[in-house]
């Protein structure tokens, strides 16, 4: 092989690493700085922001500052509440009707599809008028069962989508094979077609949960006026956190509360990652 060919092969590859390499230092330095910044006094951070925190001066006082007095432990419980029940009714209900799209078709299944597909592509803040004055008919503004309403309905059309092709590439004789064996409809929907959907679930969970827990246009609209604050979720106490240290320049609680909000989401992505690739490289090649 020509020497001078290879040399000019390598060339190429050697600056796509290069360039993916500097764009994963750009992203991945902000959090690290942020990290340990969450480590240091404000007299630290003012005086040397680069600089890593000494070995003898590592103050874990941001953390208690941000969990206590910014109250990020109650707002840390309203996220885990409304992002696990929300997650879990946009499972469940979004897999019971995509199984119906897939498995039983009608003539009004192709119109039941194509709203949800609508639902994926009307912007979300059209909604917000109505959803304020029905909510607050309902009793339930300012509340975390109307905001978790509001996150399981603008989930599902998200879920229907991606779990309704994972019903239909499973092969029909399963379901048949099912009914033969004495199971009822639901029977054979719970104990053999829900399972072999697995990957589409933990896919359709681990993208609604890292969509919900990050969200607040609807947390601000919907749940920021009860009293005390005490609806609020951790995006909302994140901000009311940044506004304090915009004006009072206490920025070491700031970024443990950076840190203590993002800590869920990549356990979350850690845990699920393999699930997670192996969901979407599914659909990819069955939808």
């Amino acid at each position: 092989m020509n020497p001078n060919g290879r040399r000019k092969a390598l060339v190429p590859g050697t600056l796509i690493i290069g360039a993916l390499l500097g764009y994963a230092a750009w992203v991945v330095y902000p959090m690290v700085w942020v990290a340990y910044s969450s480590l240091k006094d404000e007299q630290a951070i003012a005086e040397n922001p680069f600089a890593l925190p000494d070995a003898r001066g590592v103050d874990f006082e941001n953390y208690r500052t941000a969990w206590s007095d910014a109250r990020f432990g109650d707002y840390f419980l309203n996220s885990v509440l409304v992002t696990t029940v929300s997650v879990a009714l946009i499972v469940f209900l979004g897999s019971m009707a995509a199984y119906v799209l897939a498995r039983f078709p009608r003539r009004w299944t192709g119109a039941v599809h194509g709203l949800f597909l609508v639902g994926l592509t009307l912007p979300v803040q059209l909604s917000l008028v109505p959803l304020f004055f029905e909510l607050r008919a309902l009793g339930l503004l300012n509340t975390l069962p109307g905001l978790v309403l509001v996150y399981t309905a603008n989930g599902l059309p998200f879920a229907v989508f991606i779990l309704t092709s994972f019903f239909r590439a499973l092969p029909a004789s399963l379901h048949e094979a099912a009914v033969l064996d004495g199971c009822s409809e639901a029977g054979a929907f719970w104990r053999v077609m829900l399972p072999l959907a697995r990957p589409g679930l933990i896919t359709v969970a681990t993208f609604q949960f890292i969509a919900i827990w990050k969200e607040y246009f609807f947390a601000f609209m919907l749940a920021a006026g009860g009293a005390d604050g005490a609806t609020r979720t951790l995006p909302l106490g994140l901000a009311n956190l940044a506004i304090t240290a915009q004006y009072r320049n206490e920025y070491g609680p700031l970024f443990a509360g950076i840190i203590l909000a993002t800590l869920p989401v990549l356990a979350v992505h850690l845990f699920l990652q393999k699930h997670l690739i192996a969901g979407i490289t599914a659909g990819a090649v069955k939808g």
